[in-house]
């Protein structure tokens, strides 16, 4: 009775040992792309099948066809109000090359640039003021950007055309002097408003970008022996410039429709051209349409530009990366 006993008992372990023997060869097999129905079949565990794949039909998703056509029928509709609307088109392609549009659109490309330009500069040095540990400067930059940002520009351009009132005159008394009148033109007021309160925006932008920097390339510049300037520049800007890329594009399209509020204080910009002349023959809807080609055409350029910029310089990034990890894997 004990030797059957101890016969059945054997048998089991024999059993339970290829069982295992057969899981690990299976997970083996698959792993390695060998078919499971090809495996021969072992005496007293049976052929083991490979579990059927379960098919997953995509789910119905309604709300998406209903927004689509939701979508193309609010774009039918405006197509068709403005095809058969009170629009007389020949007068669109008539002034879209006319002298005074073309001059305003110059106009408004000029602005745009000298008021980037102005708020980048004063961005930058607001930027690393606030950063500095001097109180003084960091107070100094934080009541610039409260106030440029806490008032609307188109206050800001009424203030700066009108600064007349407040100084008569301009200049070093007893040596110099000048009418405020005379010195504030349209293009300058506009200039000065824009660029400066812009400056308060692009301050934010650039201090984010460098507080992005992580800290130990801080420290690794200091370790080598890089003066506060060196780090500047050949560290932490070059770095900042492919953070801020993004944002510093999209206020300059911006500020390319903000020129708009330059007419004001009567500069020539595009929309102020364009109203000299539906003033007189009240075209007013074919003029808008013309300027509105305009700042699409020069938006989509932009568009491109920055996306090229940001290309090249995600492209500069990873170069440097590469370069680093050779020079690191070299190095014994």
């Amino acid at each position: 009775m004990r030797r059957k006993l101890r016969v059945n008992t054997l048998r089991f372990t024999i059993k339970n040992h290829a069982a295992f023997g057969m899981t690990l060869f299976l997970n083996a097999s698959i792993g390695s792309g060998v078919s499971v129905s090809a495996l021969p079949p072992i005496a007293g565990i049976g052929t083991v099948a490979a579990p059927a794949a379960r098919v997953r039909r995509p789910a119905a998703r309604p709300g998406r066809w209903v927004a689509g056509l939701l979508c193309v029928a609010v774009l039918a509709f405006l197509v068709r109000a403005f095809a058969l609307g009170r629009i007389d088109w020949p007068y669109v392609a008539t002034f879209f090359t006319a002298p005074v549009i073309l001059s305003g659109l110059g106009n408004t490309l000029i602005l745009t640039a000298a008021s980037m330009a102005l708020g980048i500069a004063l961005g930058l040095v607001a930027a690393l003021m606030r950063l500095s540990q001097n109180p003084v400067s960091q107070a100094m930059s934080s009541g610039y950007i409260w106030l440029f940002r806490g008032t609307p520009v188109y206050l800001q351009l009424l203030i700066w055309f009108n600064l007349a009132l407040v100084f008569p005159t301009m200049g070093i008394p007893g040596l110099w002097e000048v009418k405020t009148v005379t010195v504030m033109t349209p293009f300058l007021a506009a200039w000065l408003g824009l660029g400066i309160c812009q400056g308060a925006y692009t301050a934010e932008v650039i201090r984010g970008g460098i507080l992005s920097i992580d800290s130990g390339q801080y420290e690794a510049a200091q370790a080598v022996g890089m003066t506060q300037w060196q780090l500047m520049r050949h560290v932490v800007l070059p770095q900042t410039l492919r953070v801020i890329t993004p944002p510093i594009g999209n206020e300059v399209i911006g500020m390319l429709k903000t020129t708009s509020l330059a007419a004001v204080v009567n500069y020539g910009e595009l929309i102020h051209s364009a109203s000299l002349i539906y003033y007189v023959n009240s075209r007013v809807i074919e003029l808008l349409i013309v300027c509105a080609i305009y700042y699409l055409i020069a938006v989509t350029l932009l568009s491109l530009l920055q996306r090229m910029l940001e290309t090249r310089l995600s492209r500069s990034a990873h170069r440097a990366m590469a370069q680093g990890r050779t020079e690191a894997g070299a190095t014994p």
